[in-house]
């Protein structure tokens, strides 16, 4: 979880000049898929942001959860709490969110970068792992990229 976290991280990083409030108010990928974000803290309820805002959202509130002890303890021998396969999935869940809003939203500028290779292959291991795992929640997890994913489940 912590590389695909490290790799969303990257990619993103190398397009936010790209992705402004302005360029992108909302957090979507396509007009059907809108994503709205929410927390046990500061957003209780489903709330509707620009893209950038939400996406740090996400990697801040997926790094809290990667640096609780609590959560996801480091020490051989401790436990992981009853929670952990749940939270698992929605980390995954959420973190799909910003592969399909660059796919989307920023991939001619992905292309332009000459980072299409790394995209496709970070993405790909990504739907492998989810697949592998049985992370998805069913064959709608997938969305707006899903002939995207059956093409990369069918070639491997």
């Amino acid at each position: 979880m912590v590389d695909f976290y490290n790799q969303i991280n990257l990619l993103y990083g190398a397009i936010t000049e790209f992705c402004s409030p302005q360029s992108c108010p909302e957090m979507k990928a396509t007009d059907e898929f809108e994503y709205l974000w929410q927390d046990n803290e500061n957003y209780k309820r489903p709330t509707k942001m620009a893209a950038p805002a939400y996406i740090e959202q996400l990697m801040t509130w997926v790094q809290g959860n990667i640096d609780n002890e609590a959560v996801m303890p480091s020490r051989i021998g401790v436990p992981f709490p009853k929670t952990f396969p749940s939270l698992v999935r929605q980390i995954f869940k959420r973190m799909y969110r910003v592969y399909a809003h660059i796919y989307c939203h920023h991939y001619p500028v992905i292309r332009e970068l000459g980072l299409e290779p790394h995209l496709n292959t970070s993405f790909k291991q990504y739907v492998l792992f989810i697949d592998e795992h049985n992370l998805a929640t069913g064959k709608d997890f997938w969305g707006p990229l899903g002939d995207l994913v059956d093409s990369m489940l069918r070639s491997d």
